[in-house]
Parts: C-alpha cells; sequence; structure tokens
C-alpha cells in the first residue's frame, strides 16, 4: 500500500479548520487558521478588503501561477423576529431548505454563540394528506424565547448569521464527512501542495500563489477581486463536485463521477484546453487515477472568474467528488483527497516558466 502523504499535523488541521464555521461575509477565523499552517511552507501572505488568504511562494517572479479554493460555506441569516420570539432566516448561500427541521444550529452574535433549533411540526399534527415540505419560507428558528424582546435581549437581531455545529468524523476509515467540506476541503488540498513542494526541497521556476477566496457561495466575488490584484497567468482551481452514484440522481443529467475513483477534470469553455491537456498528460504520466465532467456553459465555479479576468487567465478545474452537497454530513474519499494533492503537485512541477498555452503556437 503506498505511503499516505497526509500526516498527522495535516489531519489534525484539516478537523480544526473544518470545525471552525466560515460563513460567506465572515472567513476570517478560518482563514487566520488556514495561514497559520501554511506559514513555514511560504514565502509571505496577501490579504484583501473582503478577506481572501493568498500564500505566496517565491514572490517576486514575474510569471505567476495560482493554485486556488474557497474558504466560505453555506449559512443563513436572521430575516424577521415574529412577535412570538420565533426567528425566520434568509440564505446566505445555497443553504439547502430541506435538511433544516430539527438541525440544531449556531447563532452568532456579538455576545457569542447562542444555540437554536429548527422546529417542525410534529407528526402527529401534520395533514397526512397533503402535508407541507419544508420551504424557505416556513422553516424557523426556536431560541427558547417566549417573545420578540426576549430575543433582543439575548443579543440575536436581524442580520445575524446562523451556521450548523457538526463536526468533522471520518466513516469507515476513508470517508470523510462534515459541513463545509464544500470546499474547505479546497483550501486544505492547496495547503498540502504548498507543505509538499516545502518538504520535498522543490523550487519552482515562477510564483505560486495559494489563494483561499471569500465569498464563492455567492457569485464567485472574492475570486474576481484577488484575480484583479494577483494578474496571474496560469489559475489550477479546486472545488467539489456531486457523487452521482447515490439515490435520485440522474447520471444522463449529471455525469458518472463516483468516489474513490480519482479527481475529475473540467471540461467547460472556462477551461483552457492545452493546460487541461498538461493535467491530463501529469495524471497519466504520474498513474494518478482520474474522472472527466462535461459541464456546459460554466463550471459555477471560481474557475470563471479567474478565466474571464484582465484579458484572460488560462484556467483549469480539478474537482474533488462529493456526496450530499450543501448538507451538514458532505462526504468525500480519502484517496480523492490524496490524489487531487498530488495532480496539482505533479502538475506544477510540470510547469514553464512563461508557457503561454497558447493554441497559435
Amino acid at each position: 500500500m503506498a505511503k499516505s502523504i497526509l500526516n498527522k499535523k495535516s489531519l489534525t488541521f484539516l478537523e480544526n479548520y473544518l470545525n471552525n464555521a466560515a460563513p460567506t461575509g465572515y472567513e476570517w477565523d478560518g482563514q487566520k487558521l488556514w495561514m497559520d499552517y501554511l506559514k513555514p511552507y511560504v514565502d509571505e501572505f496577501i490579504t484583501d478588503t473582503y478577506g481572501t488568504a493568498v500564500a505566496v511562494i517565491n514572490p517576486k517572479a514575474t510569471y505567476k501561477v495560482v493554485i486556488e479554493g474557497h474558504a466560505d460555506e453555506i449559512s443563513w441569516y436572521v430575516n424577521y423576529i415574529s412577535d412570538n420570539g420565533l426567528l425566520y432566516v434568509v440564505r446566505n448561500g445555497g443553504s439547502d431548505h430541506q435538511i433544516a427541521p430539527s438541525k440544531i444550529v449556531n447563532i452568532h452574535t456579538k455576545k457569542g454563540i447562542l444555540k437554536g433549533v429548527f422546529g417542525w411540526p410534529a407528526i402527529h399534527t401534520r395533514n397526512k394528506s397533503k402535508e407541507e415540505a419544508p420551504k424557505p419560507e416556513n422553516i424557523f428558528i426556536d431560541v427558547g424565547a417566549s417573545d420578540k424582546d426576549e430575543v433582543e435581549k439575548m443579543g440575536i437581531h436581524v442580520g445575524c448569521v446562523i451556521t450548523y455545529p457538526d463536526t468533522f468524523h471520518i466513516l469507515n476509515d476513508d470517508k470523510f464527512v462534515c459541513r463545509a467540506l464544500d470546499n474547505r476541503m479546497g483550501g486544505f488540498m492547496i495547503a498540502e501542495v504548498a507543505r509538499l513542494l516545502k518538504e520535498n526541497k522543490k523550487t519552482l521556476p515562477f510564483g505560486l500563489y495559494i489563494t483561499n477566496s471569500v465569498q464563492e457561495e455567492i457569485g464567485l466575488r472574492g475570486a474576481q477581486m484577488i484575480a484583479e490584484r494577483i494578474q496571474p497567468n496560469v489559475a489550477i482551481v479546486t472545488d467539489v463536485t456531486h457523487d452521482t452514484t447515490t439515490p435520485m440522481i440522474d447520471q444522463k443529467k449529471q455525469g458518472a463521477v463516483k468516489l474513490g475513483e480519482g479527481p475529475v477534470i473540467a471540461y467547460a469553455p472556462a477551461v483552457q484546453q492545452k493546460l487541461r491537456d498538461l493535467i491530463t498528460e501529469t495524471a497519466e504520466k504520474e498513474k494518478i487515477p482520474f474522472q472527466r465532467a462535461a459541464l456546459s456553459r460554466a463550471t459555477g465555479t471560481d474557475t470563471d472568474a479567474f478565466a474571464y479576468s484582465g484579458m484572460g487567465v488560462a484556467s483549469a478545474l480539478i474537482s474533488l467528488p462529493l456526496r450530499y452537497m450543501h448538507t451538514t454530513v458532505e462526504m468525500v474519499h480519502r484517496d480523492d483527497v490524496e490524489n487531487v494533492i498530488k495532480l496539482i503537485y505533479e502538475t506544477l512541477l510540470q510547469m514553464k516558466d512563461g508557457e503561454t498555452f497558447s493554441y497559435f503556437d
């Protein structure tokens, strides 16, 4: 069996990083954890106004390569407080209303985290012939208050952000399970690439910008901002994609992707063909298993933001297969995590200073 590239320190960081809440717009505590972990492996850091963090190797180099994940997780905002002390919510990112009933939540206030629960009418009281499904407008949070005044005295107000407290665990030795694997796994994997470059004493002929963008979940916003700042020549983005082997998913529509069968290399207009060829050829040469996905008009990831920034940046997407996206039990396979890390690492070692990836050379 091949030796794991994830060591005890890596996995401790991963657990701490996942368990820390970093909702869209409130990513900075997670970014500090990420930067602390990366400090021994990089030369300097860049941060921006909205909290994107970039760890840089070879900052003086003219040619710039980005490897990128995003730091934020989906969440809710308090939208309305009823007279009888219940909280109604609005999404911050693509939060799934169907999983909310009976979930415990953390409400982030100036006084600290307060607990609440998404209540739901008991099965005995519901009309079984026309049961109402959970919807954004009918799910509500109970914080144990008797009225609106009591809620406000607790320090809860409209705009307080709400996250789920679910923490990291491992199923059957090789499945990582947690909320926010989308996409703290990306931030973790690019950090591991930096660690391996340092530990294996690899010198790159270009500047490497290990980028953990904010606000992806509400429209790739952090990537748009940081792309303008870095103005890279190349960007390799990593995010999650759907494992399509579980029930109620139509593979004819969603494609065939399976946990444990390797990173997923994207085909889409935003993906620069020659850069993608370098990635697939590297995977074949290094015997790294991979899968393919066709993504139509847009990838829906930060790849789009980097690709179309400035005068155009050669960009590609390497995705991590994941089950149950935007739930609190997102699941990935450890082998896929290691193989995404290996694929990015080995691709960087193949990349040349000044490479244009031009179709016309």
